[in-house]
């Protein structure tokens, strides 16, 4: 297959393409600049595909690339650059390929979990309606963005992503940071449920989705922890104590809406079309992925 990937120098982007390229795929990478080699292809947030005709003959288009919604306030600025780098991103990026002779015949595009809002223990599948909320409405609207895909390709796939686990990148090094100097412990009351995806997982996953998946599908791990399981875990693999938990209004008066909505906010989000679909997971258990990202440290079991 040939593949065009946005977001490729990502930690899920570059992920993927060592997964796909290991298969024998080749991977072509959408670039914000102009092209170094025959395997990049320009595109624009704000157009879309510099040169579509460049895009004949892909068989597939997997969309990664948006502004990350953590590391510090949704400042008035910061929301504006989380929204316009999805949804208008996303419909000029479609657009751009509906003049080719032979569309992709699969459209993957990111969403996240927090489509699905704050909803404390309720269990959610991909049939679950959306939450309230700034992720859920951007995420809303990065689907419905994506959906208008299916006008020109076979199938659209939509990735509702937990958080990815990787000790290269991504939330897992900023939780580490803390523990390793004895400071760790869970967020508000720990009870929220964090859902979780390795970065192979995550990666594997999407390879899989390009023959069989169709719609919304839940990027999660099967088994479901809380916060305060996952620090339980960190504290364990790290011998490290976890006695320091971050309050909530202490997360909120930092970081404002960013810590209700992504750091406190509870998505028990299970992923019912991956499993249904077949895929196997290397990493199902939250113990197995973190033995896996921490065995540098010497904690990875004998």
């Amino acid at each position: 297959m040939k593949i065009a990937v946005s977001g490729g120098s990502g930690l899920i982007g570059s992920a993927l393409t060592r997964t796909l390229e290991g298969s024998g795929h080749d991977c072509r990478q959408l670039v914000r600049r102009a092209p170094r080699n025959a395997g990049e292809l320009e595109w624009r947030p704000e157009r879309g595909l510099a040169e579509p005709v460049a895009a004949e003959g892909l068989d597939a288009v997997v969309h990664l690339a948006g502004e990350s919604v953590a590391g510090g306030r949704w400042t008035a600025a910061k929301r504006h650059r989380i929204r316009s780098s999805r949804a208008p991103a996303t419909l000029r990026l479609v657009e751009s390929l509906s003049p080719l002779e032979r569309p992709p015949r699969v459209f993957v595009c990111a969403s996240a979990v927090g489509y699905y809002g704050d909803r404390g223990d309720e269990l959610l599948d991909e049939d679950s309606p959306a939450g309230g909320g700034f992720l859920a409405s951007v995420c809303r609207d990065w689907e419905a963005a994506a959906v208008t895909a299916a006008t020109i390709c076979e199938r659209v796939v939509m990735l509702r992503f937990g958080v990815v686990l990787a000790a290269a990148g991504g939330a897992l090094p900023r939780m580490l940071k803390p523990f390793r100097f004895g400071l760790g412990g869970r967020l508000g009351s720990g009870r929220q449920y964090f859902p979780w995806i390795h970065l192979e997982d995550a990666a594997g996953a999407i390879r899989h989705l390009l023959d069989h998946g169709e719609g919304p599908v839940n990027l999660t791990a099967p088994e479901q922890v809380t916060n305060a399981d996952l620090t339980e875990s960190l504290a364990r693999l790290l011998h490290r104590p976890a006695l320091f938990p971050a309050p909530a209004p202490a997360l909120v008066a930092v970081f404002g809406d960013m810590a209700r909505e992504a750091l406190l906010a509870s998505a028990r989000a299970v992923p019912a079309r991956l499993l249904g679909s077949g895929f196997t997971y290397r990493y199902p258990t939250l113990d197995a992925a973190l033995h896996r990202e921490l065995s540098p440290f010497g904690t990875a079991p004998k």
